[in-house]
């Protein structure tokens, strides 16, 4: 794994030494994954009951999260109506990236982007906040996968232009921590851009189970799913999501969020 993985495995970060410059005073954000939406008879009501529950508890979020598989079969129909219904129910912006599942039609992002113009990398700033969100799939790949020469090269044009010390999150599909499975073979070379970053949260999708790679400033994580037509890696049948609230030093807190449906 070379100087990154000997880094992480002394819980060492470079980013870290940043980490008192740049002080925000706390912010919240939801992060949602993997929803898998397949008919609208079904899913429809699952998923406005979904974003009417987040609006409701947690209506000082500053951004939903969505990490992949929005669409169960990829069809335009699944994400539109997640678009929509989106749109509709949530006061906070909905900010996804794509997943293997959402171009099984095709195999590229195309269906995904008429749905998510804009939605495939992109830095988002809230207050003091910077989110990066990547997309790390290979087409409808889902297991033995790389990160595409695409995604790193948009990196490498675009971190020079973040500010290295404010509080960064970093958003995927794919799980970007080998604690997890099917971390993408070529992980390392996306974490090792954030060197020189003030890094305070990975998360991740795809691994459907809730797993936490434990850092000394932030933490990399999966979390289990959230649709109603697929179920958890882990054999567990609880669904949910991630509210995360950072305190004035910007250390993040999750709290898991148990949903259980429409009424």
């Amino acid at each position: 794994m070379g100087r990154l993985g000997l880094l992480l495995a002394a819980g060492l970060w470079p980013g870290v030494r940043l980490a008192g410059q740049a002080r925000s005073g706390g912010t919240t954000f939801v992060v949602i994954n993997d929803l898998h939406h397949d008919n609208a008879a079904e899913c429809d009501p699952w998923f406005e009951a979904l974003f009417r529950q987040i609006a409701t508890r947690h209506s000082e979020a500053v951004a939903c999260l969505a990490l992949g598989d929005l669409a169960n079969r990829g069809r335009p129909e699944s994400l539109s109506a997640l678009a929509r219904l989106a749109a509709a129910r949530l006061p906070m912006p909905f900010l996804p990236v794509p997943g293997n599942h959402d171009q099984d039609v095709e195999r590229t992002t195309r269906i995904y982007l008429e749905a998510f113009p804009g939605r495939l990398n992109y830095v988002e700033r809230f207050g003091d906040w910077q989110f990066v969100l990547v997309d790390t799939t290979q087409g409808a790949d889902w297991a033995d996968t790389a990160i595409s020469d695409q995604t790193l090269a948009w990196l490498d044009a675009t971190l020079p232009s973040l500010d290295p010390a404010r509080p960064t999150v970093l958003g995927s599909h794919f799980p970007l921590s080998n604690v997890a499975k099917m971390c993408p073979l070529n992980a390392d070379d996306l974490l090792r851009r954030f060197l020189p970053f003030n890094l305070r949260g990975v998360f991740a999708g795809h691994y459907h189970a809730q797993t936490v790679r434990q850092r000394e400033r932030f933490d990399l994580v999966t979390n289990v799913c959230c649709g109603r037509a697929t179920g958890n890696h882990d054999g567990s049948e609880r669904k949910g999501y991630f509210v995360v609230r950072a305190s004035a030093s910007n250390a993040l807190e999750r709290e898991f969020v148990p949903f259980a449906g429409p009424a």
